[in-house]
């Protein structure tokens, strides 16, 4: 019975371990690492389903396999099986190299990113006595930069004696707040700077 187990023992331990599957086992313990920075997208053993649907890396349509078909198809062309549309039934797998997926998802997020609407500060200026004309004309202009979610500074300038005039400056801009409620905020409130009122709105949903 002794020299049985020894004899067992010794043949299980020179059982040779093929290299490629080392390989593989370093490459998903590497996917291991990245998943867990991307909980959304499961990638090889981590595929839950029994059958998935298969696209391949050349984009053709194989059908619904068996996971571990699936699994074995992407090994043999040294690539991933990454779960595209996990709510799909079956769920959606693309063979594709998984880090390459995870390299173009980052590159085109940051581009969205730098498509984002910048926000600018429009500057609109008026005089104490800006008459009623010129007035429309500048609050059809200051809306047309709120719709645009922009911030616009209003600044009444007061030119030697018309500081006698602050308070017109600040009806004027109340004037404003109150015709432009319905597309900007205050951001910041009426204050008197030198010869200069200003106060600024900005756009909705800022």
């Amino acid at each position: 019975m002794g020299e049985k187990l020894l004899l067992a023992t010794s043949v299980f331990s020179h059982s040779p371990i093929h290299p490629y599957t080392k390989v593989v086992n370093q490459s998903l313990i590497s996917q291991e690492t990245h998943i867990s920075k991307d909980k959304f997208t499961r990638i090889n053993e981590q595929i839950r389903a029994s059958e998935v649907r298969v696209v391949d890396q050349h984009s053709n349509q194989l059908g619904i396999l068996p996971t571990r078909v699936a699994l074995r198809k992407a090994e043999e062309a040294e690539l991933d099986l990454v779960e595209v549309a996990p709510n799909a039934n079956p769920p959606v797998c693309r063979i594709m190299d998984f880090g390459k997926y995870q390299y173009e998802k980052s590159k085109k997020e940051k581009e969205g990113k730098k498509r984002q609407h910048q926000v600018t500060v429009k500057e609109i200026r008026m005089r104490p006595k800006t008459d009623t004309h010129d007035m429309e004309t500048k609050m059809k202009q200051a809306r047309k930069f709120l719709e645009q979610r922009n911030k616009v500074k209003f600044t009444v300038i007061f030119r030697g004696r018309e500081l006698a005039y602050k308070e017109m400056g600040r009806e004027m801009l109340e004037h404003v707040i109150e015709t432009l409620a319905e597309f900007g905020d205050v951001e910041s409130p009426i204050k008197m700077e030198g010869r200069r009122m200003t106060m600024m709105l900005s756009g909705k949903g800022q």
